[in-house]
C-alpha cells in the first residue's frame, strides 16, 4: 500500500529533478521510492557492519606472524 507524503523543496530543484527523472524515463515519485529504499538499506548495512565488528572484537591486528607460523598447515 502506498502512502502519500508531503515534502518541501525549492521549486527550481523540483523542476530540475523532474526533468532529470523524465530523461531517465521515470518519475520523481519513483525516484523518491528508490532513494527511500537506499536510505533504509544504508542504515541496515551499517548496523550489520557494527555487529560484525562486535563479533570480531577478539581479533587484534598488528601481530606479525613468523615464517613458520605462516607456512604451518
Amino acid at each position: 500500500m502506498l502512502r502519500n507524503v508531503t515534502l518541501s523543496a525549492d521549486e527550481e530543484l523540483i523542476a530540475l529533478a523532474r526533468e532529470k527523472a523524465a530523461r531517465q524515463g521515470t518519475t520523481l515519485n519513483s525516484q523518491f521510492r528508490v532513494w527511500l529504499h537506499a536510505y533504509i538499506d544504508q542504515e541496515q548495512a551499517s548496523c550489520g557492519y557494527r555487529e560484525l565488528m562486535r563479533e570480531l572484537a577478539y581479533a587484534r591486528p598488528g601481530r606479525r606472524f613468523t615464517r613458520d607460523e605462516l607456512n604451518a598447515r
